[in-house]
């Protein structure tokens, strides 16, 4: 990074030197600034804000400021304007402790880019929580100057949270972070109490499987439905799918309708968590055939729910979920591949059942009330 100096120079000239961060007491109560999406947003980052809000403990006073909502450039501009004015009003009337900020790809970048810039400025805490799951990608396309601009805001931070040990390898090899600001915290799921009996009581009925997420190439929702019609018409007489997220919608019942499988496959479109969580109760199989993952909390929630899953290894995926011990694994686009795996799960209740049992058991530890306790560990530890 020969030329790292010059921008550090530009953007660090007549600021103070950051002052030793003061010790917290652990009876003290925390004030935490969340930067990050609209809750009323879809998608997996706010998905994360909700869960992480809903079981905040009381010691912990979190003011969360809304950076983006969808909508026209107009209306993601004014929010993030008005997201700033709200950052800085903090910033200089009351304490804050850390300010957290939730990052993905793209224009995320860009807005919690110079969140970060703003924090240090006024010499608070920082832990960013990186989620893109393609931002490999996006981060190979950048021109080496960006690069090492994201480098520098990057390694800004107190603390970088990543979803998976191979995402901490790369941030650490890529942005040049230390080792020891890194740290791996795997998505937390809200684990049901009770889940259903999932043994069929007649041959004759269906077995339900379920895909959640954004519909579109990254997802694989395209590849899913292909591998669908690959089945035999005794399995697909035996079987239902239903694709339930927002996106590509059109194209994908374009192509349900070009293959005949109207009778099989529903696309309702964006559904809420009450209804999320009745399709879970429902499904037989969870199927999420992705190009490129962070760590999806949909393949979380359904393994919670007790369900076996057929997912692809990217992303965190291959950490949680192993070769037919918690759910099956096919390679991104192998389009038999994934086929043959779903006529396994549809014919074999008994590997069904296994792999159920084990997937609920492995993400146990994932239990959002012990992903509250790492939190705290990790802000004292900041703090003190």
């Amino acid at each position: 990074m020969s030329n790292s100096n010059s921008l550090v120079d530009i953007l660090t000239k007549d600021r103070p030197v950051l002052e030793k961060i003061q010790p917290i007491s652990p009876s003290k109560s925390l004030k935490i600034i969340l930067l990050g999406p609209s809750l009323l947003q879809q998608g997996g980052i706010s998905n994360y804000e909700k869960l992480f809000l809903e079981y905040a403990p009381s010691e912990v006073d979190i003011c969360h400021i809304v950076t983006h909502e969808e909508g026209n450039i107009a209306i993601k501009v004014i929010v993030f304007l008005k997201a700033v004015w709200k950052f800085l009003w903090i910033l200089q009337r009351e304490e804050v402790d850390i300010v957290q900020l939730e990052i993905s790809q793209r224009g995320s970048i860009l807005r919690q880019g110079i969140m970060t810039f703003l924090a240090w400025v006024f010499q608070k805490p920082i832990i960013l929580h990186a989620h893109g799951s393609q931002f490999h990608v996006f981060y190979a396309g950048l021109a080496k100057w960006m690069q090492q601009l994201l480098s520098w805001v990057f390694c800004k931070c107190q603390r970088l949270i990543v979803l998976s040990e191979s995402w901490k390898t790369f941030y650490i090899e890529h942005l040049g972070l230390k080792p020891e600001q890194v740290v791996v915290f795997y998505n937390p799921v809200k684990v049901p109490d009770e889940v259903p009996q999932r043994s069929l009581s007649e041959l004759s009925e269906k077995i339900n499987l379920l895909f959640l997420g954004r519909i579109g190439q990254r997802k694989g929702a395209f590849d899913l439905i292909k591998a669908f019609s690959l089945l035999p018409i005794e399995y697909k007489t035996r079987s239902s799918l239903i694709m339930a997220g927002d996106g590509e919608i059109e194209q994908a019942g374009n192509l349900v309708k070009t293959l005949n499988l109207e009778n099989y496959i529903k696309l309702p479109g964006w559904i809420g968590s009450d209804k999320r969580d009745i399709l879970l109760t429902q499904a037989d199989v969870f199927v999420l055939p992705s190009y490129n993952e962070g760590l999806p909390l949909a393949m979380l929630e359904a393994m919670a729910w007790e369900l076996p899953v057929i997912v692809t290894p990217v992303g965190g995926i291959p950490e949680i979920v192993s070769q037919c011990e918690n759910g099956l694994i096919v390679n991104p686009g192998n389009i038999e591949e994934l086929s043959d795996a779903m006529k396994s799960l549809i014919e074999n209740e008994s590997l069904r059942l296994s792999l159920g049992t084990k997937a609920r058991t492995s993400v146990i530890p994932l239990d959002i009330r012990k992903h509250w306790v790492d939190c705290m560990d990790l802000y004292y530890s900041v703090l003190n």
